[in-house]
């Protein structure tokens, strides 16, 4: 089934930084298993703000066995989401939230021990902490390492419980807490998360070529440099699970640019869709997303960023052809099997299935 809102009552707002908040909700007992989650997925917020519809996903910070649903939300210049729940949220308030979505998950764990690594910057932290509760909570054998690269450790978010997991842990949690902008007293850890600094530090820190499993999480320009040293590494890509906040040209996530001359996409078409076991029609204007094109005519089609980065609006094309103009959320093979990011693509042929409830 696709993802779909429902009106959440937010339970608690904390205040994690200056420049961030973590929101959760009260969940009806007739949705809680609607909002199962695993840890690393995210949640689509929705809300009505300065009469324009705008919806953001947030990555869930809480573990899957902590009783609760709790995202963070770090407020970005000219953010209209990140701005309004930082301000604006409290408790009491009701915001449509959709079910959980993402594929930024642990692997299946088998039994037994098993060493995790994590690099993360900024709010990239969210998903992987969610990660790092239940690993530590339900596999008393396995050892978590984050390194976490923010400009002060003023901007931290959960510096606090991060140190109380470490106390909690001490012998199955690493922490190296890399800062761009303050002098710390080993070398390594101050500047940026840099190619160089990354393979000193998965090398003689903590090999991860030891590792199960090793989680990217951030900008897109960090993803892509971390990937670098891991590739210079040696390191299986099979390990290696990734989740862009941003574009790695450090732009925010955009639609596509407008189809050009000649282009196959220059030409109206018409797009069947398959919701929740529905089948409905959709006119798509030239140049024309999915997305956009279910959005005129009303039709409630999930998505969230519109930039390519979360998945939301994932689908499989089970007839015709699209032009999908970027991804960063969706895996080769994937791709290979013929799912699409309907925010980013647009009708090459004349007409197209899409089934966004395929697995």
């Amino acid at each position: 089934m696709s993802p779909r809102f429902h009106a959440l009552k937010v339970k608690d707002v904390r205040r994690e930084t200056a420049e961030a908040v973590s929101i959760s909700f009260e969940v009806p007992e007739e949705l809680r298993e609607a909002y199962r989650f695993a840890a690393g997925q995210y949640l689509t917020l929705r809300a009505m703000i300065g009469g324009a519809d705008v919806r953001r996903s947030y990555s869930i910070c809480a573990g899957e066995d902590d009783g609760e649903l709790r995202v963070a939300v770090k407020k970005i210049d000219g953010g209209a989401f990140s701005s309004f729940a930082n301000e604006n949220v409290a408790p009491g308030d009701e915001i449509d939230v959709m079910t959980p979505s993402g594929r930024f998950v642990l692997p299946q764990h088998d039994g037994g021990p098993r060493t995790l690594i994590a690099v993360a910057a900024g709010s990239g932290i969210t998903p992987v902490l969610a990660m790092i509760r239940t690993v530590l909570t339900r596999e008393p054998e396995s050892e978590f390492y984050l390194f976490y690269g923010n400009r002060t450790a003023q901007s931290i978010i959960f510096k606090d419980e991060i140190e109380n997991l470490k106390d909690l842990f001490p012998t199955r949690l690493g922490v190296f807490h890399v800062l761009s902008r303050e002098t710390q007293d080993v070398d390594m850890l101050s500047g940026r998360l840099d190619a160089d600094k990354l393979q000193v530090l998965l090398t003689h820190a903590v090999p991860a070529k030891d590792a199960d499993g090793i989680f990217l999480c951030g900008p897109g320009e960090m993803i892509e440099t971390a990937s670098g040293a891991l590739a210079a590494l040696g390191l299986d890509e099979a390990r290696i699970h990734r989740e862009f906040f941003t574009p790695a040209d450090g732009s925010a996530p955009h639609a596509p640019k407008p189809a050009h001359d000649g282009a196959a996409t220059d030409h109206a078409a018409s797009a069947e869709l398959i919701i929740d076991g529905t089948r409905v029609s959709v006119p798509v204007n030239a140049g024309e997303t999915i997305v956009d094109a279910a959005i005129r005519a009303g039709i409630e089609a999930p998505y969230s960023c519109k930039g390519g980065m979360c998945c939301t609006c994932r689908a499989k094309v089970e007839s015709g052809e699209v032009d999908m103009a970027v991804n960063y959320s969706l895996e080769p093979w994937e791709v290979d099997a013929g799912f699409v990011l309907t925010c980013q693509s647009r009708p090459v042929s004349k007409t197209v299935v899409l089934d966004y409830d395929a697995m």
